[in-house]
């Protein structure tokens, strides 16, 4: 009888083209809809310790600011996004904009009413600095010598982006994930800055199973032959880390969606219906999870995966200032928080012990609750809740 053979690394069938050994954006590609900007003063100094001779920040932008600045409005991307949170893939971006149903004319972030703005972390792989990017002091790409970065650090970037904009005080500063503690950031770092903020699916603080996952993803990452303790960037295709980024994005892609999405989805269903299965038969959510383990590999690099990765474990608004209550004592604008019952992640007790801290402290607290059935990517997914959750907020500024 036949049977399948094993499949690659990525768990794709054999014989499949070689990916690049990274997925990072490099200068000479086509610039697509970025946008530049280099930090002055520099060195920068990172919050751990590490030091950044020059750092490039990759943004995007859409609407007109207004005379005043008034009406500006930080969107911040997740782990794995970047700055292309609005308009179509082209040369040089391979995938439309993340949250592009919510930002443009007439929509809830109105373009033409909004300046809207999203930059690429720092740390990333989409234009700013990061891994890998040309460390100037040696020519060669950063690699593993690119330090450990907080998401301190990264609004600290984007603030001096603000200033470089003409933007004094943002009208919002918006994400879910990883863009929800760059919102907590914002309000706790530069009180004077923010007039609200948006935090969806996100935390004060990591928890213990969140950094155990990420653990488990990085271990993927690490324990690929090919990674080379990370630099790799002179690797041929297919002679680079992909095989651990793929399998780091399909346990993560476990984990950001809910169970009975996986059911509903695919059941037990086989992509190849046998009598009696080999062992390298798939079922359907295996080609599914190797779908989207080759899609990360193709548009990012191992190194920020690992990068930004460790950031969100050591995120912790207390830390340094106090506790969590201290910390949040800072933000004096209206926060809006919410939050997905079915997300196992990022579960809904984490922002409602925002919403109670803030409370407690005396801000203006909005707490919507998004029905998705999708876990935790439901913020990248039910734009119609989400969408109008941010409209009423805005609408009482």
């Amino acid at each position: 009888m036949n049977r399948v053979q094993p499949p690659d690394g990525l768990g794709r069938p054999p014989g499949r083209k070689p990916l690049p050994a990274s997925g990072a954006w490099t200068p000479g590609q086509p610039t697509h809809d970025r946008r530049f900007f280099s930090l002055r003063a520099v060195p920068f100094a990172l919050e751990e310790g590490g030091i950044l001779p020059e750092v490039v920040v990759a943004y995007e932008t859409w609407g007109a600011l207004d005379p005043d600045g008034g009406n500006a409005i930080l969107v911040c991307h997740a782990l794995t996004g970047d700055a292309h949170a609005a308009g179509d893939s082209g040369p040089g971006q391979p995938t439309a904009g993340w949250w592009d149903p919510l930002i443009g004319p007439g929509r809830t972030l109105d373009t033409d009413r909004y300046f809207v703005v999203c930059a690429n972390v720092l740390g990333g792989c989409q234009g700013s600095t990061g891994p890998s990017s040309i460390d100037p002091r040696t020519g060669r790409p950063w690699g593993s010598a690119f330090p450990v970065v907080t998401i301190r650090d990264m609004v600290r970037c984007q603030r001096r982006l603000a200033d470089e904009l003409g933007i004094g005080r943002w009208l919002s500063v918006i994400g879910g994930s990883m863009g929800g503690m760059q919102v907590l950031e914002w309000g706790i770092i530069y009180p004077d800055r923010v007039r609200s903020l948006v935090s969806i699916a996100s935390t004060a603080e990591a928890s213990a199973q969140q950094i155990a996952w990420s653990a488990v993803g990085r271990l993927a990452v690490a324990n690929d032959p090919r990674w080379r303790n990370g630099d790799y960037y002179d690797a041929a295709p297919g002679d680079g880390p992909q095989d651990g980024l793929a399998l780091a994005r399909q346990i993560a892609q476990i984990h950001y969606r809910a169970e009975p999405i996986f059911q509903q989805r695919f059941g037990r269903n086989s992509t190849n219906p046998v009598d009696h299965f080999g062992l390298w038969d798939p079922f359907e959510v295996e080609s599914y999870l190797t779908y989207h383990g080759e899609k990360l590999v193709r548009r990012f690099d191992a190194n920020t995966y690992l990068v930004l990765n460790r950031a969100m474990d050591l995120h912790d608004i207390g830390r340094g200032r106090g506790g969590t209550d201290a910390a949040l004592a800072r933000i004096t604008a209206p926060v809006c928080t919410m939050a997905i019952p079915t997300d196992t992640l990022y579960p809904p007790y984490q922002q409602e012990a925002l919403r109670d801290g803030l409370q407690r402290c005396g801000a203006t607290v909005d707490h919507v609750v998004i029905e998705s059935p999708h876990g935790h990517d439901g913020f990248l997914l039910e734009f119609d809740q989400v969408g109008s959750a941010i409209e009423r907020f805005l609408a009482r500024l």
